[in-house]
């Protein structure tokens, strides 16, 4: 198992507005798509105005086969799109992290 580890730095005032369209358009896609779904979490205290989706997948050659899928649907193309125009993402960081023996499966 691997875990996705997304990182995303908004513009001040933005971030609510994208949640919002992520959560109602983009995550249902990307349900049905990727893997595991383990969690969408919003700064509160430290680096303000971020967000972090983290997803589990077997491998690498299934997050590439998911995420394959995901960018042929024109569902995901339409919101995607969409959600560059809002111009709200200033940064994002992608990890690809192994748990440690001692981690809990998702």
């Amino acid at each position: 198992m691997i875990i996705e580890h997304r990182l995303y730095t908004f513009r001040p005032g933005t971030i609510d507005q994208w949640r919002e369209k992520y959560e109602r358009e983009g995550l249902p896609v990307q349900k049905r798509h990727l893997n595991k779904f383990v969690g969408l979490y919003v700064s509160e205290i430290g680096r303000l105005h971020t967000t972090v989706l983290i997803w589990a997948y077997d491998s690498l050659a299934d997050r590439e086969a998911r995420r394959a899928a995901m960018y042929a649907d024109p569902e995901w193309q339409s919101f995607i799109k969409s959600v560059w125009a809002l111009d709200a993402i200033q940064s994002q960081d992608v990890m690809i992290m192994n748990p440690a023996p001692s981690s809990p499966t998702p």
